[in-house]
């Protein structure tokens, strides 16, 4: 049997200057804000959107799944974008996409709504798969720590969004305002990563650009399974962020209500997050750590089949738990190549196939909601790939994280 592939560390990089260090943080923050809000945000107004603006249940259905079709095709192109412009210019040029097509949301139109959507998210796709290669090559010493400042970042954005966007969306009278104001949350995010562009441009002493085309690393098992245990959180997540409290409203849970479950939910993911990831950088606690989020995933989906309305709240919690695996799966692919070009293959890899695998989850829930009337049948699906992401844990940390990170 052919051993599977060990994740390799970063190689070791020089130090920088103090300036350089504080403006990468800044720049992470900034960025990680913005990579679930627009997300989020939307999903929080859907309900909204559509009685106002008049689309049908088939549009209905699309809409959640744009991020993913998004994130699967623009994000293919990462490594190829990354190779021409270096990752830096690549991430600023996505968050001008993210922060224009945000804004173009605010515009109450069907089409501006798809339109705006399409763009920000292309934008989103690329700044998903071009962070980790840039925290590889900016803090090569300091992987986890950083993947899980970006994520409790990321999902802390997506919290506060989660929750501010009805009472924005009463308080301006029009859910396409509320949902365009998370833009300028964008634009804050284009700005502050523009100094990082500036320094680089102005201090690197680039060598000649390496590409790696990510497509032959599917043939490796680690191509294979960082792409599986990608694909997998990604569709359940994206099913959750997307459905939730739709599936909440449904069951006969207020708006407002839905909205904090909803908010409970990513709120619990921040500190499940750095729980997994202090757990899972350990030696030899790879497998621990991922047997334990995906677990509780599956118990979380199983709650919401069993518990009564009036127990929503531990479901959220359960959910919210599960939804930690992320980071962990961050770190992963940040540490799996042996230079930058190979982690931003490896990335755009897991993350291009894996949306696109994963765009089935918010669509078909959708759309079998949609049919049946209930939704049973889509989250019992959602539950049997939980126990399909348990299994491919299992597989993925046959070996361990080869350096223990700080």
């Amino acid at each position: 049997m052919t051993a599977p592939p060990a994740l390799s560390a970063p190689s070791a990089a020089p130090p920088k200057p103090r300036s350089a260090v504080v403006l990468g943080v800044l720049a992470l923050v900034l960025i990680g804000l913005n990579l679930r809000a627009g997300i989020s945000g939307a999903s929080a107004l859907l309900h909204d959107l559509q009685q106002v603006l008049g689309y049908g249940p088939l549009l209905a259905a699309v809409i959640p799944s744009i991020p993913t079709l998004c994130f699967a095709l623009a994000g293919a192109a990462t490594s190829w974008l990354t190779g021409r412009l270096g990752v830096e210019k690549a991430i600023l040029l996505a968050l001008a996409f993210l922060a224009g097509g945000l804004l173009l949301r605010g515009i109450p139109a069907t089409g501006m709504l798809l339109a705006g959507t399409v763009i920000g998210m292309s934008g989103l796709a690329v700044c998903n798969v071009a962070m980790p290669a840039f925290i590889r090559e900016h803090f090569a010493h300091r992987t986890s720590l950083m993947t899980m400042l970006y994520t409790v970042a990321m999902t802390t954005g997506a919290t506060v969004t989660a929750v501010a966007v009805i009472p924005m969306a009463h308080a301006l009278g029009s859910p396409s305002s509320s949902v365009g104001a998370i833009g300028f949350l964008a634009v804050a995010a284009f700005l502050g990563f523009l100094p990082i562009v500036l320094h680089t441009h102005r201090h690197r002493v680039r060598a000649t650009t390496t590409h790696i085309s990510p497509w032959p690393l599917l043939r490796t098992r680690k191509g294979q399974l960082l792409t599986a245990i990608f694909t997998l959180q990604a569709l359940l997540a994206y099913s959750l962020i997307s459905w939730f409290p739709s599936m909440l409203i449904t069951m006969g849970v207020a708006a407002a209500d839905s909205g904090l479950l909803y908010g409970l939910l990513q709120l619990v993911s921040v500190p499940a997050g750095m729980l997994i990831i202090a757990i899972g950088s350990r030696p030899r606690m790879l497998r621990p750590a991922l047997y334990l989020v995906s677990i509780v995933m599956a118990a979380g989906l199983a709650s919401l089949l069993v518990l009564p309305v009036g127990l929503m709240v531990i479901s959220a919690v359960l959910l919210g738990f599960g939804l930690g695996i992320f980071p962990l799966v961050m770190v992963m692919i940040s540490r799996s190549g042996t230079s930058t070009a190979e982690t931003t293959a490896l990335s755009t890899l897991a993350q291009s196939t894996g949306y696109l695998l994963a765009t089935a989850g918010p669509f078909g829930t959708g759309l079998l909601y949609g049919v049946t009337g209930s939704w049973t049948l889509p989250v019992a699906l959602l539950l049997g790939l939980a126990v399909v992401q348990v299994v491919v844990a299992h597989l993925i940390s046959r070996t361990p994280i080869t350096r223990r990170t700080r």
